[in-house]
C-alpha cells in the first residue's frame, strides 16, 4: 500500500475502502523494505505522487529479516484481529508472509489470502516449495482465475478456495475524450492505434506484439502502437527489435511507470488494448480496459480468456503466434469491431464490482 505503487498497491487500497465502507475496523500494513535494492528491476519502488486520499498504511514488515517478521507478527497479534489478509503474488515473499501466519494462527487469527499468482510467471528453483510454506499456513483462499484455483490444488493447500472475477479498477478518473487524449500524446487523430500497458517482462510477450507489427503496418500505414510502461525486463532488446523491423515511426515507447493521473490519456487515445501474453493467471490491465471501456485483443493463456470472451468483448488469439496476432488486430479494424466489442465491455464491466470480492473476505469472519 502507499507509498509503494502499482496495481497491487491499488488493490489493496481499494478492497480496504470497501471493508471500512461496509462497517469493519480494519488497519492496512505495509513493507519498510519491499525488495532489496539489488533485486529491484526498476527505478524506484515508491510512488512520488501525493498521498491524497489513498488510506495509510503502518510500514512495518522488512522482506528480508526474520527477526523483523516475529516483531511483525507480535504487533499485529496485539491488535487482536479476528481475520488478517494477505495478498501473494511471489515466492519471494513467502519466507517474511509464512513466518507472520503461522505466529498470528497461533495467536487465534485466522489468515486469508488474496492470490494473484500461486506459482510464479518465470519460474524458479524452490519456487513450489517457498509457495506451500506460506500458502499452507493460512485458513483459506481467493483467486481471480480458475489457473490460480489450479496453481493451488498443485501446492497441495488445504482449506476452503473461493474465486471471484478481479474487479475493475475504477480509481483512475474519467476518460476524455478520444481527440483530447490523443492531442496530450501527439497522436495523428484518426489513426488505428494500440496500447500495451503496464510492467514489461517477458512473459507479457511485447516481443510477440513487435514481431507482429511489420505485418499490421504493411495492411495500415497509418497504424501506431503505444507501449507504456516500466521496463522490468532488457529495454534495449525491445528497441533493436523496433530497429530491425523499422517501426520507430509507428511505435510510441513510454519506458515508464505511468503515473496514475496519466492512466486515463492511454487507455482514452487507444482503439483498443493488446496483451499478448506468453503466461498469465489474470490481469488488472485487464480491468482497467474495461474500466476505460476500451475493447483487448489478448491471448488463450491463463485466466485472460475467462475475461474477454472472444468475438464479443474483443478477440483471443493462440499465444506465441505474431501472424495470428497481426490478423486480429486487422481483422478488429476491417470490420469495425471497435463500437459492437465497446458495448459489450460496457455492459459487461457491471459484473466486475467490488462486492464479490469483499462477500468473499466477509465468509471468514
Amino acid at each position: 500500500m502507499y507509498p509503494y505503487r502499482g496495481g497491487i498497491a491499488h488493490f489493496l487500497e481499494t478492497m480496504f475502502s470497501g471493508l471500512k465502507d461496509r462497517g469493519h475496523e480494519v488497519s492496512a500494513w505495509t513493507f519498510t523494505r519491499q525488495y532489496p535494492t539489488l533485486l529491484f528491476p526498476g527505478k524506484t519502488q515508491l510512488d512520488t505522487a501525493p498521498q491524497g486520499k489513498r488510506p495509510s498504511a503502518h510500514r512495518i514488515l522488512d522482506s528480508i529479516n526474520p527477526l523483523n517478521w516475529l516483531r511483525a507478527a507480535r504487533t499485529i497479534g496485539d491488535m487482536q484481529p479476528d481475520v488478517v489478509i494477505f495478498k501473494y503474488w511471489m515466492p519471494f515473499l513467502a519466507p517474511a508472509f509464512g513466518t507472520v501466519a503461522r505466529r498470528l494462527r497461533g495467536r487465534g487469527c485466522r489468515v486469508v489470502v488474496v492470490v494473484d499468482n500461486a506459482i510464479p510467471h518465470e519460474r524458479h528453483l524452490g519456487d513450489a516449495m517457498l509457495g506451500r510454506y506460506f500458502l499452507r499456513a493460512t485458513d483459506g483462499c481467493i483467486v481471480m482465475s480458475e489457473a490460480v484455483r489450479t496453481d493451488l490444488r498443485t501446492l497441495g493447500t488445504k482449506g476452503p478456495v473461493h474465486m471471484v472475477p478481479h474487479p475493475v479498477y475504477d480509481l483512475f478518473g474519467e476518460a476524455l475524450s478520444r481527440q483530447q487524449a490523443r492531442s496530450t500524446l501527439q497522436l495523428p487523430p484518426k489513426a488505428p492505434v494500440l496500447l500495451f500497458f503496464g510492467l514489461i517482462r517477458r512473459y507479457k510477450g511485447l516481443h510477440v506484439l513487435l514481431d507482429a507489427m511489420p505485418r499490421i503496418v504493411a495492411a495500415m500505414p497509418e497504424a501506431r502502437l503505444i507501449i507504456a510502461g516500466e521496463c522490468y525486463d532488457d529495454e534495449q532488446r525491445y528497441r533493436d527489435q523496433i530497429r530491425r523491423h523499422g517501426l520507430e515511426h509507428h511505435v510510441r515507447f513510454d519506458a515508464r511507470y505511468i503515473p496514475d493521473a496519466e492512466v486515463p490519456a492511454y487507455f482514452s487515445a487507444c482503439d483498443v488494448v493488446v496483451q499478448p501474453y506468453v503466461t498469465a493467471t489474470q490481469s488488472g490491465v485487464a480491468q482497467i480496459a474495461f474500466n476505460f471501456e476500451v475493447p483487448l485483443i489478448i491471448t488463450d493463456v491463463g485466466g485472460l480468456a475467462e475475461v474477454v470472451r472472444h468475438d464479443e468483448d474483443g478477440l483471443v488469439v493462440p499465444p506465441e503466434a505474431p501472424q495470428a496476432l497481426a490478423d486480429a488486430v486487422m481483422r478488429f479494424f476491417r470490420e469495425d469491431l471497435g463500437e459492437r466489442f465497446t458495448t459489450s465491455v460496457k455492459e459487461r464491466k457491471r459484473s466486475f464490482g467490488w462486492s464479490p470480492l469483499l462477500d468473499a473476505v466477509e465468509l471468514f469472519l
